[in-house]
């Protein structure tokens, strides 16, 4: 027997009261509803209703048996209806938040493609460099550096934030090339000043590097400290010291020879990126376009441009 389908006729055979009725929401006769109920109670071996020439009367275990039917239509409903939405036309406004430098070179770029792809669906996107708490603020999804600390959250990797230590030829020739880590904290060290609400903010006076010995950390030391990458980028051009920038800032400076790359066989680590949501956040046509867009232009294997940190700089 269709064990569904028998719950559904004994559902509406409780909620209309009769079988003629039930038969007329069923699309049934009442005939076939009495057939079906009777094969439910063989199946159980209990009555669920007792049934007169003038009335019906649920059975004590028949109400209890009813809401669990009633409980498991509704979560049959439910996946039937995330199945409708998996499949439903993106729409609607989504509100997403992403770093300054990464919304800047990588994510705008892209968003063009996203809504010839999607007309439908209107983007409020927030360029900062704060974290954000999602629920509060608003946000369906966030791209931020670093790893995060609460279950709450559904994490996508992207790929690797590639960070680059350099300085204009004009500083260099001026001050000296450092040849090893060490000799940077005789430099002028340019700082970004994250943001109060900001994982990376407890490290700012500090740089690590890999190189062939290994990893090597170091406190830094420096006149001038902004919270704005592409303004200390401006700084690094004018001269002003040695900066660590994304790698996406700066490639093409570092191309034409604005910027030179400072001590090349050391690298600062990659920081992770990643694309946030909630968890327990229905996942809706538009939140699902968006975060398959974002993992399929800029996940770690999205290219293999991409994988060599071209786009995630």
């Amino acid at each position: 027997m269709d064990l569904l389908k028998a719950m559904t006729i004994y559902v509406q055979v409780v909620e209309t009261g009769s079988l003629t009725a039930a038969g007329l929401a069923c699309d049934l006769t009442p005939t076939m509803v009495g057939n079906h109920l009777q094969a439910l109670e063989a199946r159980l071996g209990t009555r669920l209703i007792h049934r007169t020439t003038r009335k019906q009367q649920v059975t004590a275990f028949g109400q209890v048996y009813y809401d669990r039917c009633v409980e498991i239509l509704n979560l049959v409903s439910d996946a039937d209806r995330l199945a409708l939405d998996h499949h439903a036309t993106p729409r609607g406004r989504l509100r997403i938040t992403a770093p300054v430098i990464f919304n800047n070179e990588c994510l705008i770029p892209a968003i063009a493609d996203y809504c010839e792809r999607y007309p439908e669906v209107q983007l409020d996107v927030v360029a900062t460099d704060a974290l954000s708490d999602l629920m509060e603020d608003g946000f369906e999804a966030a791209i931020r550096i670093g790893t995060p600390s609460t279950p709450d959250l559904v994490a996508r990797p992207l790929q690797p934030y590639r960070l680059v230590l350099c300085a204009s030829p004009t500083y260099l020739a001026s001050k000296g090339v450092p040849a090893t880590p060490e000799e940077l904290r005789t430099h002028e060290c340019l700082t970004y000043a994250y943001p109060p609400r900001s994982e990376m903010r407890s490290s700012q006076l500090d740089w690590t590097l890999f190189g062939p010995n290994g990893r090597v950390s170091f406190r830094i030391a420096g006149r001038l400290k902004v919270d704005n990458a592409d303004a200390l980028r401006r700084a690094a051009l004018a001269g002003m010291g040695i900066a660590m920038l994304p790698g996406i800032l700066i490639d093409a400076d570092i191309k034409a020879k604005r910027l030179l790359e400072v001590l090349p066989d050391h690298s600062p680590p990659a920081r992770p990126l990643n694309l946030l949501y909630l968890r327990d956040r229905q996942m809706t046509p538009k939140l699902r376009s968006f975060v398959e867009f974002v993992v399929e232009r800029f996940g770690d294997s999205a290219n293999s441009e991409a994988s060599n940190g071209t786009h995630a700089g």
